[in-house]
């Protein structure tokens, strides 16, 4: 990949683990089966893009643009998006790891995350406003100082949030899945 700007190309079985990918832009651009762990993915631009069965552990991604961006089956373990462009920010994910990876002051409005599985992860001061988590495993991730306005939490499970943390009006949770907001009042409930 030599050029600068791509648009509406397919990208399959790259392996550019370990390796510097900077500086380009995409456009409706497909990446399949592709390997970009450890890779520094810095100031790139995708725009309506699609990432299928990749691996971003561990990426960096610092002052990346990511407008519309989905992600379906991927592996982003460790990945920090708070390191993002936030200027029009847009990402969904579908069927993916996000273990360890951090949304610090991401504007994540009506975001997706659809059968993730997010372990010890980290959404601090982000904007989750209507974002939706359906069956996602939230096991030991950390909510803070979010604007959580009218998520939906109802399929999510093993979360624990602090309501006195988070701006939570209208989030939508289910039973017995609630008693993930009282975690951290330590009530004991027999």
């Amino acid at each position: 990949m030599k050029e600068e700007s791509y648009y509406d190309r397919i990208f399959e079985a790259l392996d550019y683990s370990d390796n510097e990918f900077c500086g380009m832009e995409f456009e409706s651009c497909t990446f399949k089966d592709s390997n970009f762990s450890n890779s520094n993915l810095s100031l790139n631009e995708f725009m309506d893009c699609q990432f299928r069965n990749c691996n971003m552990s561990t990426a960096n991604i610092k002052n990346t643009s990511m407008k519309n961006v989905n992600f379906i089956n991927c592996k982003l373990t460790g990945v920090d998006f708070g390191s993002c462009n936030n200027f029009l920010f847009s990402v969904n994910f579908k069927d993916c790891r996000l273990d360890y990876s951090v949304f610090l002051k991401n504007t994540l409005k009506n975001s997706r995350f659809e059968n993730c599985m997010i372990h010890e992860a980290s959404f601090t001061e982000s904007d989750l406003s209507g974002a939706l988590f359906q069956n996602c495993d939230l096991a030991q991730t950390v909510f803070r100082q979010n604007i959580m306005t009218g998520a939906d939490f109802k399929t999510a499970y093993n979360y624990s949030i602090n309501p006195a943390k988070n701006k939570i009006k209208n989030a939508i949770f289910s039973s017995p899945g609630v008693l993930g907001l009282l975690d951290t009042y330590e009530i004991r409930l027999e």
